[in-house]
């Protein structure tokens, strides 16, 4: 599968989660007193429709790029794989409704707590996997211009 096309079907995932995720956001809504949804359901039906867009966008960067296609396909796997993450942590703290915070000390999840360390190591990881798949990608259709 060449980088374009993962990214394209990365794409159309994350849109159908967002596409499901805010019927469950509306459901939530419909029985909530405040009519509000979790805030983390609401938070994975917005990041998920954002990811979608970013993965088509990526997707295109690849298709006129200057590296070799396995170079953009480990560079947005990489992307896809902590947005994906990042969307199930949502989607898990939305179902668990444990916070509003996910990043407030104590890190929670349900019942448990996540040692910061681990909180801090998976940050540092995203970070690297997101900023450094795009500057890949990105600076080979630069390279190609």
């Amino acid at each position: 599968m060449s980088a374009s096309d993962f990214c394209l079907v990365s794409a159309g995932g994350f849109f159908l989660v967002g596409l499901l995720s805010g019927a469950w956001k509306y459901a939530c809504i419909a029985r909530s007193a405040e009519a509000k949804a979790p805030f983390y359901v609401d938070t994975a039906h917005r990041a998920s429709l954002l990811y979608a867009f970013a993965c088509a966008l990526i997707g295109e960067l690849c298709k006129r790029n200057a590296w070799p296609d396995g170079v953009n396909l480990a560079a947005s796997i990489a992307l896809v794989v902590f947005f994906a993450a990042a969307v199930l942590g949502y989607v898990v703290h939305g179902a668990l409704r444990d916070t509003d915070n996910q990043l407030q000390r104590p890190h929670r999840l349900g019942r448990r707590t996540i040692p910061a360390g681990l909180m801090l190591g998976f940050m540092i990881l995203l970070m690297l996997a997101e900023i450094g798949g795009f500057v890949v990608v990105f600076s080979g259709y630069v390279a190609a211009r």
